[in-house]
């Protein structure tokens, strides 16, 4: 059991490789049933397609320790929550470059739909000033926000809260 969950906790995202799925929050569960693996995770969004990627490095790197049987499944609920990210994966997309998430939103009713950007207070992940500017919505992936810091003038991406 315990080489197992350590072979899964070390695949990396294929979006964001400094992070592995175990710190994205992604990777949920590790269970070993006899010569049988089964994973199961959790995507980012239901749409994530980064998610066909991570199953198939799961499985590669799973029999490449020499577990054969390997099955892993999407579950959908409970829904990933940017809180899933751990203090080490928010670290490293700091290191990276990227701004990490603040705190996920909560919602005891129904969410509001709103058509304007999302107001965030975040800093800039290379001088730390707060004085940035919203480039787009939408990055290169649809969990990223694109944005440029006023002090340094670095274009950076944060990563949504979700």
């Amino acid at each position: 059991m315990v080489a197992a969950r350590e072979a899964a906790a070390s695949v990396t995202d294929p979006e964001m490789p400094m992070l592995t799925l175990e710190d994205l929050g992604v990777l949920r569960d590790v269970e070993v049933d006899d010569e049988r693996v089964v994973v199961t995770i959790t995507p980012t969004y239901s749409g994530c397609p980064a998610m066909a990627t991570m199953r198939d490095d799961l499985v590669h790197r799973l029999r490449d320790e020499g577990f054969d049987d390997v099955e892993v499944r999407v579950s959908l609920h409970p829904a990933w929550s940017s809180d899933w990210i751990t203090p080490r994966g928010r670290a490293a997309l700091v290191e990276h470059g990227l701004s990490a998430p603040g705190p996920a939103p909560s919602h005891d009713g129904p969410v509001v739909l709103s058509l304007q950007p999302t107001r965030r207070t975040l800093a800039c992940p290379r001088c730390g000033s707060s004085e940035v500017d919203l480039t787009s919505e939408f990055g290169p992936t649809a969990c990223k926000a694109l944005y440029r810091c006023a002090a340094c003038l670095e274009p950076f991406e944060h990563v949504k809260e979700i």
